[in-house]
Order: structure tokens, then C-alpha cells, then sequence
């Protein structure tokens, strides 16, 4: 089993995208990282980071972002509604997959200690990493803040446990350390009064009395005038997401407030919302299983894809890709269909719409088994090339398996040059008399099909070019032909009607 851990490093910057992007990249070039989200706020003038990846990478990756923050960020022009202590706030590391927890505290005293040594930067240890049971909460550690830490840091108990007792000029400091998967949690108020979202704020949170494994604090958000009770849910098992909103509403309503909506702040377990979802509904005897997306083992299907083709192997590559843009075409075309049958002035196109969309969701069906079938012809292809050839007969049949194979890895994007061209004869008719508001839509789902056609068109040429079957080869070039002369005109078509609003594709 590989070995998989999650870092969600906080940093103090929520309001420049080009010091994020500085960042992140950091984190890309690593190699066998891979950034899963990236949650920005700017009122919080913070963002939170999730990757994952192997340890030795996931530490690495961990220490160069942090030392790009630290290039970047000057915590004494910093302000925020956020609590931190430095420019890189934080670094949790989490066990994911074939890693126990104390592996990730290994890992996070060796990158607190290379912080403090590389770049003179004060960290302190917390959660399963703490060297004091004072240190477990990351509250406790940041306690003053980054203001007041710069005076207390000096002080016998509040020391770090690497670096200097003193803070970076710039960067401030880190606390750095192990954790199972944490729920970051905001609910939101009806008012902008901020001493009631604090009140609801020491009810909720457990060092005040309330729930266990909930930090809470209250913070007013500028850019919608609301109130905030943001919160921190370290267990979400012992604690569940509900929970802790039912105690927020309720005591939201004691102080003449509602909760007017909920937002999550990067990445959460999907039992943490299963279990909501069975509590809210009621559910009896809910089944992971009874999710069919686990049954067909959907979940996850496009990113395994994306890295698939992001690695270094040659399969899936540019015809499964090609196949992927007319997939994605469809689910426009699709869309646009859907939002017409959405809107009671369309009543009259509502029959054409039921059509479109029908027609658009088959055709989805169709190219991702396409995208499957180009991946498949290509490996019986590599297959067939090792094939052994050292007798006359070993050779002949090599080369007729060479040649069987070469001819599917033609028929697969051939499919797909067909499906597109059939599709592109559908944007006319959304674009006359579909919902005018999402002609944008249709402008990108042609582009998408245009995209899919001429890539799996190269795909058909490369491989006609050692195929040895005459008559294959010429019937395969006069249909990419036909279907190239086709597209461009449907496109010439739809790019004249999207000009005439004023807009270019």
C-alpha cells in the first residue's frame, strides 16, 4: 500500500493572488505532490492549502512553501480577522493511507526543526506533536496572536521548541504538527453584530463549556456585512458537523439571530457529511453502499484520469483526452438544453429541448467509453510490439498483432471525430432557440468539440501512417475528410451567429 499523508499548511495571505500562486507553485514542483485545493478568504486575508503525496516529497513540499512565504509575506503589514502567528501559519500533517500517526509526527519535528535552522523562524509543536499538553491546542499556541507573541515569546513557558525565543522580523512564527482530519466550519448570521456571533462563539466552543473537539471564535465579514461564528471541528466523529449547527442556530435564536447559511474552508472527510446527511434526513439503516456513484466506483473517476495522463506513462494520452473535450462539450450542450426547459417563456421549444438534452447525455455515455477504447487500442498496440520475433512465424504474427492494433487505435478516434461532428449539428439549433443567456455555454461546448475533433484527427493520421492496408488507410482518410469538411462549416455557421452578438469564438 503507498504511503499517503495530507499537509493543509495556513497561510497569512488571502488578497494577492500572485503571492498564492508563488506559493502553490512551490508545492508543484515537487515531485509526487499534488495540490488538491486551495481556499482563499479575503476578510481573513488567509488561505488554506491541501496536498497530498508520499512523505519524503509531502515534507519537502511543506518546507519550500514555507520558505516562499517567508520571501513573500511581512506579517507587520498583515491584518486579518483570522488568528495567526506568522506568514505560515500552520502545517498539520495528517495520516491518509498506509501512514500512522506517528510517522506524521516524525515528520513534523523534522520540518519545524529545518524551519528553525534554514530560516531562523521560531516554531512551536502542537496537537499529537506537542512536547507539553499546554501546546495541544492550537489556540493555546497562539494565544496573543502574532502581536502579542513577539513580547511573550521570551517567556519560560511560551518558548518555542525550535528557534530562537525571538520572532522573525517578517515572517513571525510556525507551529507545526500532527492531527487526524480536521473540519473547517463557518456559519454565518443574519446580523453584523459582532458581540453576538462572540456570545454564540463561547457557547459552542469546548474551552468555554461547550462541545468537545470545537474551537470557536466569532469575526465580522466585511464583504457581506455579516457576522461569523467560524469554528474548527478537530474530531469530527465524536463531534459531527450537526451537532455543532444545531447548537450554533439554537443559540443564534437566544440572542435574536439566525443562521442564514454555512460554508466549509478546504477539504472534508465525505463521512463527515454522510453522517450529517443521515441525521438531517433520518435516514434508517443508511449504507455507504446505497451511494451509487461507490457502487460504479465513479468517485474520483476524473482526477484518477487527470493523473493517469499527467504521469509517465503514454496511455491514456491524446486521443482519450480528445475524447474528454467532447465529453465535456456534451454536458454543456446538455446543460443549455436543460436551462430552457427550466424557463416557462420557452414552453413552445420545451419538446426540441427534451431532445437536445437526451441526445447531448447519450453522447456523453459515448465518449467516455471512447476515452476508455483509445487507452485500450494503445496498449494492445504496445503489447503487440513485445511480442516475441525470433523465429519466422513469432515474426509474422507480431507483426499482423502490430497491425491489428494500429487499425483499433484508428477506429477509437475516428469514433470520436464522428461523435463531434455529429454533436456541432445541435449548437445551431441551441443557439436560435435556447435560453439566450447561456449562448456563452454553447460558445465553449463548440469550442470543446472543435478541440476533441482535431485532436483525435491527429491520432487518426499518426497511426494511418503505418498501417499496411492500402484500402484501410484511403477509406479512413476520405472519412476524416468528409467530417473535417462538415466541421468546419457548422463551426463557420455558429461563429457567425455568436458574432452577431457581439462576441467572438
Amino acid at each position: 500500500m503507498s504511503k499517503i499523508v495530507e499537509c493543509v499548511p495556513n497561510f497569512s495571505e488571502g488578497r494577492r493572488p500572485e503571492v498564492i500562486e508563488a506559493i502553490l507553485e512551490e508545492i508543484r514542483a515537487v515531485q509526487g505532490c499534488r495540490v488538491l485545493d486551495a481556499a482563499t478568504d479575503a476578510d481573513h486575508n488567509r488561505v488554506v492549502v491541501t496536498f497530498i503525496g508520499e512523505p519524503p516529497a509531502v515534507e519537502e513540499a511543506a518546507f519550500r512553501a514555507c520558505k516562499k512565504a517567508t520571501e513573500l509575506i511581512d506579517m507587520e503589514k498583515h491584518r486579518g480577522e483570522h488568528p495567526r502567528i506568522g506568514a505560515t501559519d500552520v502545517i498539520p500533517f495528517v495520516p491518509l493511507s498506509g501512514v500512522g500517526m506517528d510517522e506524521c509526527v516524525e515528520m513534523s519535528r523534522r520540518v519545524g526543526r529545518r524551519i528553525a535552522e534554514e530560516l531562523g523562524i521560531p516554531v512551536y509543536l502542537y496537537a499529537e506533536s506537542a512536547t507539553t499538553p499546554a501546546r495541544r491546542r492550537l489556540p493555546d499556541v497562539r494565544r496573543g496572536e502574532y502581536e502579542g507573541l513577539k513580547t511573550a515569546i521570551a517567556e519560560p513557558d511560551r518558548r518555542p521548541d525550535f528557534g530562537p525565543a525571538r520572532m522573525h522580523p517578517t515572517a513571525g512564527a510556525t507551529a507545526v504538527g500532527a492531527r487526524p482530519p480536521l473540519v473547517a466550519f463557518n456559519a454565518n448570521l443574519n446580523t453584523r453584530d459582532l458581540d453576538k456571533a462572540r456570545a454564540i462563539a463561547r457557547a459552542v466552543r469546548e474551552s468555554s463549556g461547550g462541545l468537545v473537539n470545537v474551537q470557536a471564535k466569532g469575526v465580522a465579514i466585511e464583504a457581506t456585512g455579516q457576522a461569523q461564528v467560524t469554528m474548527n471541528l478537530t474530531n469530527h466523529r465524536r463531534t459531527p458537523l450537526h451537532r455543532a449547527l444545531e447548537l450554533v442556530q439554537r443559540e443564534a435564536e437566544r440572542h435574536g439571530a439566525t443562521v442564514t447559511d454555512t460554508e466549509l474552508i478546504g477539504l472534508v472527510p465525505l463521512e463527515a457529511l454522510l453522517r450529517s446527511a443521515r441525521w438531517y434526513l433520518k435516514l434508517k439503516g443508511f449504507k455507504r453502499r446505497q451511494i451509487i456513484d461507490f457502487q460504479f466506483g465513479e468517485a474520483g473517476r476524473l482526477d484518477r484520469f487527470v493523473d493517469e495522463v499527467a504521469s509517465s506513462s503514454p496511455a491514456p494520452g491524446g486521443g482519450a483526452v480528445s475524447a474528454l473535450n467532447g465529453l465535456m462539450g456534451s454536458a454543456l450542450f446538455a446543460m443549455v438544453a436543460r436551462l430552457t426547459l427550466a424557463g416557462k417563456k420557452y414552453e413552445a421549444v420545451h419538446p426540441l429541448m427534451r431532445q437536445l438534452a437526451d441526445r447531448a447525455t447519450a453522447r456523453m455515455d459515448g465518449f467516455r467509453a471512447l476515452m476508455d477504447e483509445d487507452t485500450e487500442a494503445y496498449e494492445a498496440v504496445a503489447a503487440a510490439h513485445k511480442l516475441p520475433r525470433e523465429t519466422e512465424p513469432e515474426k509474422a504474427h507480431r507483426a499482423e498483432a502490430i497491425q491489428a492494433g494500429l487499425k483499433a487505435a484508428v477506429a477509437a478516434p475516428l469514433k470520436t471525430c464522428s461523435l463531434c461532428a455529429e454533436a456541432l449539428t445541435d449548437a445551431e439549433v441551441l443557439l436560435e432557440k435556447g435560453n439566450p443567456n447561456a449562448v456563452t455555454d454553447v460558445g465553449v461546448g463548440v469550442m470543446l468539440y472543435e478541440a476533441g475533433f482535431k485532436g483525435a484527427r491527429l491520432n487518426v493520421e499518426i497511426n494511418l501512417g503505418t498501417i499496411q492496408d492500402p484500402a484501410f488507410v484511403e477509406r479512413a482518410r476520405e472519412e476524416v475528410a468528409e467530417l473535417q469538411e462538415r466541421v468546419d462549416k457548422l463551426v463557420a455557421a455558429v461563429r457567425e451567429r455568436v458574432a452577431a452578438r457581439g462576441l467572438r469564438i
